[in-house]
């Protein structure tokens, strides 16, 4: 894929953004993956509430002790090579400040000569554990939407930092998709979910144009998804739920579902008010980004 161009910024936040810490896990197998090194960070005493995002304290490589402070920061490969090079922009969602914190990062974006930006997000929904990781890719960019076959999205309401980041990212010309993975809401107890974190990967993939490193990823998501198999074993009303689910993707997927079934089914589960007042994503809630 050309649309992005060859210098691509893949940017992913923990917290709101992060279900599942798919998205966030999926930034740090990509960075462990090659040398990185960091042109940009934050001043954190700007944009992050400390008694929401409290430093850590730990230990460094000579043995003493340091604080760490909640970042965002732009990583750039170290190895130049021929064709897309990702850069990384990870960190904690903001507490304050959004648009300055924004605009910030789009003009690191801009002196990298970025061509393209995609950001990766997950969510809590109710879908099976038991299928294919769901991933909706969109972009705000018609060019983009036209060359990768991108929707657009038709969500109205809250927004997190990467609808923020998009809109600046928009006014400044670099063109920006969004790939948001549903995890299935009855497995928050089974975090990380590395099911989602592969599927995020291999849609990046295609739409970076990037060969991507996956890691032990397909292991994991075996074993994720056996765990969970197990515990619901256990649980009649949970195996229950998850057959009720489980029937109603397979519906929507069945080649006899219509056009138009699968885009009242998709509507009604965009306007379905998931949030449970805790600024998270709650069950079946839409990408708010």
């Amino acid at each position: 894929m050309d649309a992005l161009g060859r210098k691509v910024l893949v940017v992913a936040f923990d917290g709101w953004n992060d279900a599942g810490e798919a998205a966030s896990a999926a930034l740090r197998v990509l960075r462990d993956a090659q040398p990185y090194e960091r042109v940009f960070s934050v001043d954190p005493e700007l944009y992050f509430d400390y008694q929401y995002n409290r430093p850590t304290i730990g230990m460094d490589a000579e043995g003493r002790r340091v604080l760490k402070w909640p970042e965002a920061a732009v990583l750039r490969p170290q190895r130049r090579t021929r064709g897309v090079q990702l850069w990384l922009l990870s960190g904690v969602e903001p507490s304050r400040a959004w648009q300055s914190f924004a605009q910030e990062l789009i003009d690191v974006a801009l002196r990298e000569d970025i061509t393209g930006i995609v950001a990766l997000g997950s969510m809590l929904a109710d879908v099976p554990h038991t299928r294919p990781i769901t991933i909706q890719a969109g972009s705000e960019s018609e060019t983009l939407r036209e060359a990768m076959a991108l929707d657009r999205s038709t969500y109205e309401g809250p927004v997190g930092i990467l609808s923020v980041l998009g809109a600046a990212a928009e006014e400044a010309g670099i063109p920006m998709a969004s790939l948001w993975a549903s995890v299935p809401h009855y497995v928050a107890g089974h975090a990380p979910s590395p099911k989602a974190t592969l599927a995020l990967l291999d849609r990046l993939e295609d739409v970076a144009g990037a060969q991507l490193p996956r890691a032990d990823l397909a292991r994991d998501a075996a074993v994720w998804e056996a765990n969970i198999d197990a515990a619901a074993a256990e649980d009649d009303e949970m195996a229950e739920y998850i057959h009720q689910l489980e029937r109603t993707r397979d519906m929507v997927d069945s080649p006899e579902a219509s056009g138009d079934a699968i885009a009242d089914a998709f509507e009604r589960y965009l306007r379905r008010d998931g949030g449970d007042g805790s600024g998270r994503p709650g069950r079946g809630s839409a990408p708010r980004g």
